[in-house]
């Protein structure tokens, strides 16, 4: 019984091209799993097409999103910055109590319910 030829994997990566032919024509075993990488290299070029189409409309969503957030975060920093009413109420480490928020409250600063 012959034993099956395994250079295929060696040739196919680091030899040349025409190494490669020049031993698929006088191999049997090699001419096979050639066959084979041509069938799924027909396959990923026939699903290629999908598949970037795919990620283009990705890049575009992203895009997209990227630009709705450096326009909704420059509004923000715009409005706190030149509305200085804001600006003084709001500063780090401080927060906003109900009178400042110009409730009802009473002596413990509670709202006052009436």
């Amino acid at each position: 019984m012959k034993d099956k030829c395994r250079q295929y994997e060696a040739l196919f990566t680091f030899q040349d091209e025409e190494t490669l032919k020049k031993h698929i024509e006088t191999c049997e075993d090699c001419k096979k799993e050639q066959e084979v990488m041509d069938k799924v290299s027909d396959l990923l070029k026939e699903v290629k097409p999908y598949y970037v189409k795919k990620r283009k409309d990705n890049a575009k969503l992203k895009i997209a999103c990227a630009m709705l957030t450096i326009m909704l975060s420059t509004a923000v920093m715009g409005v706190v910055n030149f509305n200085t009413d804001i600006s003084d109420i709001i500063k780090y480490g401080n927060t906003l109590s109900a009178e400042d928020l110009g409730l009802p409250v009473d002596a413990y600063g509670l709202l006052m319910v009436e």
